[in-house]
């Protein structure tokens, strides 16, 4: 069996956080997107794990797989592995041999071409993009292709001189040692060579095939969220693969049968927030360089609002640590992610992020052109234009959330279930667990799909 765990808005929902505490009772987990562009952070006890490219399983000490989805960089690969076993970890990891590298050239286009740009996308300047466009135009380098010296030369010594044209032509750049065969050939032969030296390496979908015919439950780890999915998400303010739960079968090479008949569980913050640039039409304020348009004039109150938010959240980016926009709960997006996914069940998070407030509200719908709409309008300008209509809801105090998670969902301020049961009822998915805490254990469990 699988279960699939996506985020449902745009990134950053408490997905790793999800995984662990789903992953205790899973033999594998898969990543099957993105690269080491996406912050996971893992708290257990007073230990906080900050991954950026291995599955959060790697923290329960499950196999992990990164999938052929998965655009890899082999020094953040083996950076993560080896900061794990200085903390007395064994990380048990494994790597699709058709998932794409990413080379030292790919992040200094990527860095390259966001300066270009007219309008920025808000890339975290890792390569990722261009590794997927490698990908996409058949001239990138496979994972193993590094097995293969061979064909990791010939490969090499025909995609770099294309890619010193166009930093040297194209953007009138002067190339360096990322453009470098030998320096290239040399670094990547010795990455190859720790892969195969420590086994790491699989045939990724008939790995995971094998391991569910023995009977063995499969945990699909997405990246982002569905509003960054490059085809479902807000254009082009996108990542440059799939999260959505279609991304789950072509990132791990499981059919889709075996992930639709799983569960497929979908994570939500209890507000929105979004890194970078492009449009939040339920945003508190703003953040100065990346809120189109914004000047710090929203007021004194809704400035408080969104920055008390942003603190008691740790709304901060684990990657960059750039502070991310926030604002309300929005239901068009999330009822957007649910038709996309096929969401079988929603965990809320953050809950004990918005306590203490006198009102919380929901987006409920949007206001575009004079007509009402309950979804995400297709192109990035018409979701730019969307006027929000709000539900208020009563605040709920400030208690003690161990005891909370420790009692159970009936200790959860009645304000508080009101709040989580209109979501479960206007998305008609059940809710699965609520969030009171960034701990394992802030957790309260109501359905736990890999049992």
């Amino acid at each position: 069996m699988t279960v699939t765990i996506i985020g449902s808005q745009l990134g950053d929902e408490g997905k790793g956080g999800t995984v662990d505490l789903y992953g205790e009772g899973a033999d594998v987990v898969v990543r099957y997107q993105g690269g080491d562009n996406a912050g996971h952070t893992v708290v257990v006890g007073e230990e906080t794990y900050e991954l950026s490219l291995l599955p959060s399983g790697v923290v329960r000490g499950k196999t992990c797989v990164i999938g052929n989805g998965c655009v890899v960089n082999p020094e953040t690969l083996f950076d993560e592995l080896d900061a794990l076993r200085e903390r007395g970890l064994d990380p048990d990891v494994r790597v699709a041999e058709r998932a794409h590298v990413i080379f030292p050239y790919h992040r200094r286009l990527d860095g390259i071409e966001e300066e270009d740009k007219d309008e920025e996308v808000g890339t975290t300047g890792r390569g990722i993009g261009p590794t997927y466009e490698d990908k996409a135009g058949r001239r990138g380098v496979r994972i193993g292709d590094l097995l293969d010296p061979e064909v990791l030369r010939t490969r090499l010594e025909y995609v770099v001189p294309q890619k010193c044209a166009v930093v040297e032509d194209v953007f009138g750049k002067e190339a360096g040692e990322e453009l470098d065969v030998d320096d290239l050939y040399e670094t990547y032969r010795t990455y190859g060579e720790r892969l195969a030296e420590e086994e790491m390496t699989v045939n990724c979908g008939s790995y995971l095939q094998s391991r569910i015919d023995d009977g063995d439950e499969v945990l699909c780890e997405g990246a982002q969220g569905t509003l960054i999915d490059i085809d479902h998400g807000n254009y082009p303010f996108v990542t440059s693969s799939n999260p959505t739960a279609g991304g789950a079968c072509t990132g791990t090479g499981l059919g889709p049968t075996e992930i639709g008949q799983g569960e497929i569980v979908g994570i939500v913050k209890g507000y929105a927030t979004r890194v970078g640039s492009g449009p939040m039409p339920s945003e508190l304020a703003g953040v100065e360089g990346d809120t189109p348009g914004y000047d710090g004039d929203a007021g004194e109150d809704e400035e408080n609002l969104a920055t008390y938010i942003r603190d008691e959240g740790g709304e901060y980016g684990t990657v960059t640590g750039r502070p991310r926009r926030v604002g309300w709960l929005d239901l068009p997006v999330l009822r957007h992610a649910t038709r996309a996914n096929g969401f079988t069940g929603i965990v809320v998070g953050h809950v004990d992020v918005l306590a203490g407030l006198d009102e919380v509200k929901i987006g409920v719908s949007y206001d575009l052109d004079g007509e009402t709409i309950d979804a995400v309008p297709p192109t990035t300008e018409q979701w730019g234009r969307c006027e929000v209509d709000y539900r208020s809801f009563e605040g709920w105090p400030e208690v003690d959330w161990d005891a909370v998670a420790s009692e159970g969902y009936e200790a959860i301020p009645e304000n508080a279930r009101e709040y989580l049961e209109f979501v479960e009822s206007e998305l008609e998915t059940p809710l699965y667990a609520v969030g009171v805490g960034p701990g394992r254990e802030e957790t309260i469990v109501l359905e736990n799909p890999v049992e």
